[in-house]
């Protein structure tokens, strides 16, 4: 039963990917192929059995883009960002209309959360700045 939950949730997302909002295409325009700080993000990311407009796994950041259809569900949105939270994702939302009036503004603000986040820690054989095992 879990696997179809599973593929379920994977093809929600394709369908998602390939039918984004023109706010989601158009920040996707910005976040895509490591053009911004170099990170690599995903867009329409399974998470659970949660799909996430955007995620930087290596950043531990989601971002979301609300329409007007999320000022009826915040208490969803809000058990929805708890889980995440409680990951370890930092969760930032976005209305659709400052990411199509506001780009710039949008932006800094995922550049100031990327800045100030910690830094990812080291994968396993690894030491501090990449040296192996000596501090």
């Amino acid at each position: 039963m879990e696997v179809k939950k599973e593929a379920m949730v994977l093809d929600n997302a394709k369908t998602l990917r390939s039918n984004q909002t023109e706010a989601e295409q158009w920040l996707w325009y910005h976040l895509r192929a490591h053009r911004f700080m170099g990170l690599k993000f995903k867009r329409q990311k399974p998470m659970g059995r949660y799909i996430v407009d955007f995620a930087c796994l290596e950043r531990r950041l989601i971002i979301e883009l609300d329409g007007g259809q999320h000022a009826e569900q915040m208490a969803y949105d809000q058990h929805r960002d708890a889980w995440l939270r409680s990951q370890g994702f930092t969760v930032l939302r976005f209305w659709n209309n400052d990411v199509m009036q506001q780009m710039e503004g949008v932006l800094e603000q995922i550049r100031c959360t990327v800045t100030l986040s910690p830094t990812p820690l080291p994968q396993a054989g690894e030491g501090l700045a990449g040296s192996q095992g000596e501090i």
